[in-house]
């Protein structure tokens, strides 16, 4: 993966709807959400301006849940609400380990002097909940929880620098593509009339005659006005070393 300087114009229809000669959210977006994903390993890496990250993933499992996230019939997996055109679909991937590194990109903007940074944790996961148009399946607003369990960690005064314009440089590109999502967000509110009758066949739940107004209540009580990003720690040891004098001697604040 690579931040970008300007953010990319939108991916479009989603190539699985393409592939299956739709246009709109239909049964083959159905069929590859109800998947249930499980990977030994996997690393993700990623460059950016400012730094270079690795994450390491042992034992991932992605899956389908229910607005509660808990394992459940698919069908209550997603919430369509056919007035808005919108559908919501929440996703839960967990993993016995996580290995994070970053290191400082090699440019004059850094000190000539670097500490990567480095994490390890043991069991998490992450809450993903999606918003997206049925006319297209393009991505409306999105939510992540990360979400870990106790955890140690200890660093040292450089990487907590390093760790800071780490931060600051993801947050300049996020600045910028929440930016881009407003520029288009009169676009996004246009709801097809094709798109909306579409959807009437199958977003009846379990065959019963569709209530709008129960519909839209549920789906309210679960949708997203705008793309968020959390973290929850139950508990956080953290310490914080002074290194500047590591030939020397550790000094703990």
């Amino acid at each position: 993966m690579r931040t970008c300087e300007e953010p990319r114009p939108p991916n479009g229809q989603s190539p699985i709807a393409l592939a299956a000669g739709q246009s709109e959210y239909g049964f083959a977006e159905k069929v590859v959400e109800g998947m249930f994903i499980v990977v030994n390993s996997i690393t993700i890496k990623i460059h950016s301006k400012a730094f270079h990250a690795s994450f390491e993933l042992w034992q991932l499992q992605g899956y389908s849940v229910n607005p509660n996230w808990q394992q459940s019939d698919l069908r209550l997996t997603r919430i369509t609400d056919p007035q808005r055109g919108e559908v919501l679909t929440f996703k839960e991937l967990t993993w016995q380990t996580l290995r994070i590194e970053a290191d400082a990109t090699d440019n004059g903007d850094q000190d000539p002097i670097t500490t990567p940074l480095r994490l390890i944790t043991n069991q998490g996961r992450i809450q993903i909940s999606l918003k997206r148009r049925t006319k297209d399946c393009n991505v409306v607003a999105s939510k992540l929880m990360f979400l870990l369990d106790d955890l140690l960690w200890v660093l040292t005064d450089s990487q907590l620098k390093a760790m800071m314009k780490y931060a600051e440089s993801l947050s300049e590109a996020m600045e910028k593509s929440a930016q881009q999502r407003k520029s288009l967000a009169p676009e996004s509110v246009q709801v097809s009339e094709f798109g909306c009758c579409a959807q009437q066949s199958w977003a009846q739940p379990f065959g019963a005659s569709p209530n709008a107004s129960s519909i839209g209540q549920y789906f309210d009580k679960h949708d997203m006005k705008e793309s968020s990003y959390h973290l929850l720690i139950s508990r956080l040891d953290l310490h914080i070393c002074d290194d500047s004098h590591a030939r020397e001697s550790g000094q703990e604040k």
